[in-house]
């Protein structure tokens, strides 16, 4: 235990120095956090008839509807993913990119795919920390003097957006075969989401979901390696770097701390 609190330390005071390295941290957790809806975009571009063939023939839209709900989707995805990479009008970016998730997730039905669905909402999670770091903090007109208050959704974005995060790992971590190991492994993965939705040592927790999720794409999400004419290789390539988006978001919250709403800044005022 002792061990692990001197590494939590470390790790929240290494990701809490303003080194130059942590711009380009941002940047790269930024691209990941959209990298799935490049991926996406471009899957629809290549597969165009079969995504339409199955809008029309599993979920009986008209041909019409179905170029219209792709079009914009494709659109959508591109344009918000520019424009979160270049930081630009990130609150238009992030809810153009909302949009997208949620529309894909009623017009492809996923909520009837329960992993499909969790991870998007994880995704979601990232979004909202996108949202959080691009809004501006209020400050001080007069050095020494208090700030009126003012409302500051920030901390309610990342609260959501630390919570929408976890979703998909606490699904992971459940072991599909029960041994020592896997439980152990578990527990610490349940631990560590707990911590993250509280706001405990949610640095050093992050840490560890990167480290773990990171791992576990590559391992079981391996695309790569399959035949490009297995079916399995779409899905794995899907999920693959929908995974990637998440770990962005979590390297984002790694970045950002775990805001206001939370036991660690309780403990700062103490």
């Amino acid at each position: 235990m002792e061990l692990l609190r001197n590494l939590s330390e470390q790790i929240d005071t290494q990701f809490s120095l303003h080194f130059p390295i942590k711009s380009y941290i941002t940047g790269v957790a930024r691209f990941l956090v959209v990298i799935s809806f490049i991926e996406d975009s471009s899957r629809i571009v290549l597969q165009w008839s079969e995504q339409l063939h199955y809008l029309r023939n599993q979920r009986g839209l008209s041909s019409t509807v179905g170029q219209i709900f792709l079009g914009l989707n494709v659109l959508t995805m591109l344009a918000g993913s520019f424009l979160v990479i270049t930081k630009r009008h990130t609150k238009i970016a992030v809810g153009g990119l909302f949009a997208a998730v949620i529309s894909q997730i009623i017009g492809y039905g996923l909520f009837l795919e329960f992993q499909f669905f969790l991870r998007n909402i994880s995704i979601l999670g990232g979004l909202l920390m996108l949202l959080a770091e691009g809004l501006n903090k209020p400050k001080s007109t007069f050095p020494g003097l208090l700030a009126p208050y003012h409302f500051d959704p920030s901390r309610y974005f990342q609260l959501s957006g630390r919570i929408l995060l976890i979703i998909l790992f606490l699904y992971l971590v459940f072991p599909q075969q029960i041994t020592p190991v896997s439980l152990t492994f578990s527990a610490m993965g349940i631990i560590s989401s707990f911590m993250i939705v509280v706001g405990f040592k949610v640095k050093f927790s992050a840490v560890l979901l990167v480290l773990f999720l990171t791992a576990f794409n590559v391992v079981m999400n391996n695309w790569w390696s399959v035949h490009h004419n297995h079916p399995a290789r779409d899905y794995l390539r899907y999920d693959f770097f929908q995974v990637l988006s998440i770990v962005g978001g979590l390297i984002l919250l790694i970045n950002l701390g775990p805001g206001t709403l939370s036991v660690d800044e309780k403990k700062k005022n103490f």
